[in-house]
């Protein structure tokens, strides 16, 4: 446990340095990633929705924009914790809501606990998520009328389209590369280590 511990603070420490590192043309790619995927959502909600439904635009966006155009290389930003992280948390916050409508002090943090613990058990871990839950059980007017309906947009709606242009801005130059795949490559090298060993 304690191996683990240490592993996970070295990887963390290596994370944190490489993503503060300055360079500048990862800051203008980071900087034009976060412009057109908010800017996207943004147009949306300014020219296509009428007034009463003006709620694409969330603010949970703002903090996924920083992990997943400015910290790509994080296991909290990837495609997997983008979505799954925002749908579940969203789908959390809106039961929250239905069981304990009137009753904030309860609801709120109720809302971004089971989030938390929803997104730990499947592995969709996305810390703006919970930031999504929690808008789930504070807003008011046309958020709590769409129910379940939040969750599919502007929730889901929205992260496609954040990932849509992480993708494309995140692979433009050879010195970024989204999603991160060493993830998947170590498990694919622990899994021929166990049918070698066999």
């Amino acid at each position: 446990m304690r191996q683990k511990i240490k592993r996970t603070f070295r990887v963390s420490k290596y994370v944190i340095y490489k993503e503060t590192l300055v360079d500048y043309k990862e800051h203008f790619w980071s900087f034009l990633g976060a412009f057109f995927g908010i800017g996207i959502i943004a147009f949306i909600q300014s020219h296509y929705l009428l007034e009463q439904e003006n709620i694409f635009l969330i603010g949970s966006f703002g903090a996924s924009s920083v992990l997943i155009y400015g910290a790509i290389q994080s296991p909290l930003a990837q495609p997997r914790n983008l979505i799954g992280g925002h749908v579940l948390s969203a789908l959390v916050g809106v039961t929250i809501y239905k069981i304990v409508p009137d009753i904030l002090w309860l609801s709120a943090p109720l809302a971004v606990a089971f989030s938390i613990v929803l997104m730990q058990y499947t592995k969709t871990l996305h810390p703006p998520g919970g930031a999504t839950a929690l808008i789930a059980v504070t807003s008011s007017g046309k958020i709590p009328e769409l129910g379940y309906w939040y969750a599919l947009s502007p929730v889901l709606s929205g992260c496609v389209i954040l990932l849509l242009v992480a993708l494309f801005f995140n692979n433009i130059t050879p010195n970024r590369s989204y999603p991160n795949h060493s993830r998947l490559k170590r498990l694919l090298k622990k899994k021929h280590e166990h049918k070698m060993k066999k």
